[in-house]
């Protein structure tokens, strides 16, 4: 056991649980730093433990794989379109939920929406394990959204309808990253970004109108109401 790690279980339970925090966070900010300064290619877990003045081993205890250093953000995002379902108001559809959720995490400028800042995207841009790992992030946020559909549904994850709403929420929402972050490496401020993203959610989620409209409601009061996916 490490000194930093005999440390820890030693305290007690709350002061125990700070302390491990404040490390992890002391770990992920040097390990930024220096992505951000040289590339995350060329930054090897050593450099990462001495920067943040812990034994190497503490860094893989506390972030199995190097990507986890730099998606730091990635728990939430990968949640984030399943919570949104899961938390919507009573009678309200999926793609109503999903589409002012997007609104404010746009008019919020959201990292996890994709406002990640200009070194930030060139460093992802530039190296192809976290743009790969991106992709897997994506593909594993749809997988967790078709998981709350069914579930809110009544319906089994590899239902048709069901994935077919996950593959449009999905990609209408990767698609809207992904171009947050095109802007931002084009060099766009983050108010202009938002302003553009705006009109542009609102665009690509009025496409989802139709086929989607009344998919996965809640419980209405209106017996007309029929929260059918159109195929």
């Amino acid at each position: 056991m490490t000194t930093e790690a005999a440390a820890v279980a030693s305290a007690p339970v709350g002061l125990r649980e700070s302390k491990k925090q404040e490390t992890r966070q002391l770990i992920s900010d040097a390990a930024t730093r220096l992505f951000l300064d040289q590339g995350f290619e060329q930054t090897t877990i050593a450099e990462i433990a001495a920067a943040a003045r812990v034994a190497k081993k503490t860094v893989t205890n506390y972030f199995a794989h190097k990507e986890d250093l730099a998606l730091d953000h990635q728990d939430a995002f990968t949640g984030s379109l399943a919570t949104t379902v899961a938390g919507r108001a009573s009678g309200e559809s999926a793609l109503t939920a999903l589409r002012h959720a997007f609104a404010e995490a746009v008019a919020a400028t959201d990292p996890v929406a994709g406002f990640s800042g200009l070194e930030f995207a060139r460093m992802v841009a530039d190296s192809p394990t976290l743009t790969a790992r991106l992709r897997d992030l994506h593909d594993l946020r749809e997988t967790r959204l078709a998981e709350a559909l069914a579930e809110t549904t009544g319906t089994a994850p590899d239902d048709i309808a069901v994935r077919t709403a996950a593959a449009l929420l999905g990609s209408v929402h990767r698609m809207l990253f992904d171009r947050i972050q095109e802007l931002t490496l084009a060099g766009w401020a983050n108010a202009r970004i938002s302003d553009e993203m705006a009109a542009a959610g609102d665009y690509a989620f009025g496409v989802l109108e139709e086929p989607l409209a009344g998919y996965a409601a809640g419980p209405s009061a209106d017996p007309k109401v029929h929260p059918d996916l159109v195929l």
